[in-house]
């Protein structure tokens, strides 16, 4: 029997993501002076107020943290006092202190190779074959629908001028009893903006404008397997309290790490419950968390199974992983079962915390652009950036290369 699975997202102007986005915006300027830099940097915002507070350890690295935080905000486009929250005049708290010598003793150490993990915890990384990007297909179309709309917003405003850069979206899917999506079920759309004349032109306006600006340019905007799924038979809800003028942190209090499933699958596979934003490699929450997806990913594009659940496990101060564990859900193609292929993981995949580090580039500025529409199935791109005064070509979310494909068709004779 066919069933139903829903996942949503949020914009870059949800109060959450705002404290997302300005936790990773301060990491990164720490990162492109001191690339050793250890950092934990939590956000709090609401109307009119953002407070920075954390542990930091650098021994040459300054950041002025009031330009930093300004600059994300303007970015995202809160500029307007009308918004209640405004990049030239909320008021800006920084409560930064150093990090504890007690976790940097587990993390640093003489040898770069036996370097500590950050914290004790299991982190989970999932593929599946719903996309061509191995994403679950809910939030791939709720991320997609959003970046859409932010687009419309900063490039072309003329389209739907009312955009304000609050927004939440959620997609309904339906699923065969095989696990094959068969249509896409119900939107829905949540969109701040301006001030109307009355409700019921507001409403229908933006119904209008969502039906026929939106959500032809996402379908569009995608690959024809997955554009096939909208057959013209979806429900829409738009705004469905009537209104949404009052959003952001002026609307309701952002902080950092309160969107793990946006961030992460949509609540498919797992969550080990540590966040992402403001943090450092060294913390095993964030840099584990992207190799599990590397691991899971690579091994669903090699053939090896259709959906796959990795969970890697650490101590802090302790380099290697405590366990390592596979899920394939009865996907695999390969005999000897999940534990067969957790043990052959172990084996083409350093997971100290200093190989993932090296091997995914965790080192450099590139979680900016993390902190919003998910940190996993995004295309991976390089870039360059200035790194201690000096230009540098970085590999971004390099968790999401398909680079250990033939290896891993080779170890498992596929």
């Amino acid at each position: 029997m066919n069933y139903l699975f829903t996942s949503e997202s949020v914009s870059e102007g949800h109060p959450d993501k705002v404290a997302d986005q300005i936790s990773d915006a301060i990491l990164d300027e720490f990162l492109s002076q001191d690339p050793d830099a250890k950092v934990a940097c939590e956000t709090f915002c609401t109307a009119g107020l953002v407070v920075v507070g954390g542990e930091v350890r650098s021994d040459s690295a300054y950041v002025d943290i009031q330009e930093t935080v300004r600059r994300t905000i303007r970015r995202i486009g809160y500029t307007k006092a009308e918004y209640g929250f405004d990049a030239s005049s909320c008021g800006i708290i920084s409560t930064i202190h150093e990090q504890s010598a007690d976790i940097n003793r587990g993390v640093v150490r003489a040898s770069e190779e036996e370097q500590g993990a950050g914290d004790q915890g299991m982190m989970f990384g999932y593929a599946c074959r719903d996309t061509e990007d191995y994403m679950p297909l809910a939030l791939s179309l709720s991320h997609a629908l959003l970046r859409e709309l932010a687009r419309i917003r900063h490039d072309e405003p003329g389209l739907m001028p009312y955009l304000r850069p609050d927004a939440k979206a959620q997609f309904t899917v339906e699923f065969s009893s095989h696990h094959h999506p068969v249509r896409v079920h119900t939107i829905v759309l949540s969109t701040q903006h301006d001030e109307f004349d009355t409700e019921e032109a507001m409403h229908s306006k933006i119904e209008s404008d969502v039906r026929q600006i939106l959500i032809p340019r996402l379908i569009k905007s995608l690959p024809e397997r997955t554009a096939s799924l909208f057959k013209g038979d979806w429900i829409l809800h738009v705004n469905p309290t009537g209104k949404f003028v009052i959003g952001g942190p002026a609307g309701d209090t952002g902080l950092t790490g309160r969107k793990i499933i946006v961030d992460t699958y949509g609540g498919r596979g797992a969550h080990g419950g540590g966040a992402f934003s403001g943090k450092d490699s060294s913390k095993v929450d964030r840099s584990a968390a992207y190799a599990a997806r590397h691991i899971a990913k690579n091994l669903v594009a090699a053939g090896v199974c259709d959906e796959c659940l990795v969970q890697l496990a650490y101590a802090i101060g302790v380099a290697e992983p405590v366990s390592v564990f596979i899920e394939t859900y009865g996907s695999a193609h390969v005999e000897g079962g999940d534990g067969f292929i957790a043990s052959r993981v172990r084996e083409l995949f350093d997971l100290r915390p200093s190989a993932i580090v090296r091997r995914l580039g965790l080192r450099n500025p590139i979680f900016s652009p993390t902190a919003a529409y998910g940190h996993v199935g995004r295309k991976p791109y390089k870039a360059v950036v200035k790194v201690q005064g000096q230009e540098k070509e970085v590999q971004f979310f390099g968790w999401e290369l398909l680079d250990m494909v033939d290896d891993l068709k080779k170890a498992f004779g596929l």
